[in-house]
Parts: structure tokens; C-alpha cells; sequence
């Protein structure tokens, strides 16, 4: 059994973990992740009762019970590369003893929903409206760094996808990855699936001009006309891949779900969407 190097997975001097600051006995099955740590406060306001809250940078966690259901609720930042930090450090709060340093004989697997914002690409994505992730494209190239990503994408949809967008081979070789078909069934029956992108920045990496012009300024149009098997791209954000696909490749269940603040292709936004994300977090804890 391989014994874990302290350079490869930190362990606090108070038994938590590295970045999130949290001790195994303090994590859930069940997780709600957000990006905003104050939208962890918000869905902690909907618990019956709080078992412990940890902050840690843009890393803020609350452990409580809702109608229950032991959830836990916890914010990952932005970006693919808090990803990264986030679900390898859920993992092994699960899966491996702290103490020996070895991976649990016993897996024990998460289901993890993301609830976020996002921009719409198609017409059918209107502003208020609640997308599922169904696949997503990783922009980013977390998933890429891993053994084993071949067996968790969809290859073909990968290369018909740079072909058709003509993708430049400057930029991180994208990757396409399924959510848990159980979750997108049981908390997204009712909404929008479809096809999210994950950008590896907010501006440039998802076509947006203010000073500094665009090295591919076509590439927004060829994603929103692109269609594989009936699959067309519904929307951007920054983190529903590398969730899915690390994901995968751990053996839990994840899922994105954001509600749409901009629509891209009208050229429209709704800075004031609160009510919209709390209506989602309620309908999220009642299903997961």
C-alpha cells in the first residue's frame, strides 16, 4: 500500500487539510459547492442546524442538517484551477486515513452539485433560465495532467469540436466530459441540459473585448453554430469540467447547475440575480 508523501498531500499541524482547512469527520456525502464563500452563508440559512463552519482563504465551509439530509456546503473560488485544489482535497477528507497516510480499503463516494452564473449562448437560454451541464468543455486542461482521461471524455465530440471551431493549438487541448446522469435526472428533470464550457479566464478566454484585442475574435460565433449529435453549446462559466471530469476519474457524482445572468448572443446581463441563485439553492437542497 503507497504511503503518501507530506509533499504531496499537506496535512495541517490540527489533522485539516492543506487549502480548505477541514478535518474528515467535518465533510458531508452530500455537497453543495458555489464559487461566492457568501453564497455558503446563504444556503447555511436554509439549514435546520449547523454542525461546524471553516474559513480558509476563498475557501469557506458549512456542515449542517436540512430537513434531515447531512450536506455540507462549500465555496471553490474561481476558476479550474481552484478546482483541482478542491476535489483533490474532498477526496481524500473521504478516502484517505490521515493518520497512515494510505488510501481507505472502504471507497466512499461524494455527490457533489455545483450550483453557479453563467452566460447563455443560445436563444433558448434566456436570462432567469436554469442549465444543466449535461457534458461539458474543458477549456482549461486540468483533466489533461491525469492518468486515465481518456477513458472518462468523449473523444469523438473532442475532435469534431476543434475541427469545426478550427481550434488553435496554442491554447490548452480541449476536453469533453459527462456529468453523472443520475443527478442531471433527479435535480435538473425540469430544466435546460445542455453543453458548458468551462473557460480558463472570465475576459479573453470566453471572447470578451475591452482593451486588449481577441487573438481568435471568431471564435465565439463558430461555438455558438456548433452542433455534434444533436449537441449544441448552451453556455460559458469557468468550473464544470475539471468537477465532472476529476470527478469521474475519482469515482463520485457531480454535476453543474448555473442559472443564466448574460446572454452573449443578445448582448444583455442582470447584475442583480440574487433571488434567481437562491430559488436554485433551495430547489438543489430539496433534491440532492
Amino acid at each position: 500500500m503507497r504511503i503518501i508523501p507530506d509533499s504531496e498531500l499537506i496535512i495541517n499541524d490540527d489533522g485539516s487539510v492543506f487549502h480548505l482547512h477541514l478535518k474528515p469527520e467535518q465533510l458531508s456525502d452530500k455537497i453543495i459547492m458555489m464559487g461566492d464563500p457568501a453564497r455558503v452563508a446563504l444556503t447555511a440559512s436554509f439549514f435546520d442546524e449547523i454542525e461546524c463552519e471553516v474559513q480558509s482563504r476563498e475557501f469557506r465551509t458549512i456542515t449542517g442538517k436540512y430537513k434531515g439530509k447531512h450536506i455540507t456546503a462549500i465555496s471553490h473560488g474561481i476558476g479550474p484551477d481552484n478546482m483541482d485544489i478542491v476535489l483533490t482535497e474532498l477526496d481524500a477528507l473521504a478516502n484517505v486515513d490521515f493518520e497512515t497516510r494510505e488510501v481507505k480499503r472502504e471507497f466512499r463516494q461524494l455527490t457533489m452539485v455545483r450550483v453557479g452564473t453563467s452566460g447563455g449562448l443560445q436563444p433558448h437560454c434566456p436570462i432567469g433560465s436554469y442549465v444543466v451541464a449535461q457534458k461539458s468543455i474543458g477549456f482549461d486542461g486540468v483533466l489533461n495532467y491525469y492518468a486515465g482521461r481518456n477513458n472518462v471524455t468523449l473523444q469523438d465530440f473532442e475532435e469534431a469540436f476543434k475541427t469545426y471551431v478550427q481550434w488553435n493549438p496554442q491554447h490548452c487541448s480541449p476536453y469533453v466530459v459527462e456529468a453523472s446522469q443520475e443527478l442531471v435526472n433527479r435535480i435538473g428533470h425540469d430544466m435546460i441540459k445542455g453543453v458548458t464550457i468551462s473557460a480558463i479566464g472570465f475576459y479573453g478566454p470566453q471572447g470578451r473585448y475591452v482593451r486588449l484585442p481577441l487573438a481568435n475574435p471568431d471564435l465565439n460565433s463558430k461555438i455558438e453554430s456548433f452542433q455534434f449529435n444533436g449537441d449544441v453549446i448552451t453556455n460559458y462559466e469557468m468550473e464544470s469540467a475539471p468537477l465532472a471530469g476529476l470527478s469521474r476519474l475519482m469515482g463520485h457524482q457531480a454535476m453543474t447547475v448555473c442559472t443564466i445572468i448574460a446572454n452573449r448572443i443578445a448582448g444583455d446581463s442582470n447584475s442583480n440575480y440574487k433571488g434567481s441563485v437562491e430559488e436554485l439553492i433551495k430547489t438543489v437542497l430539496e433534491r440532492i
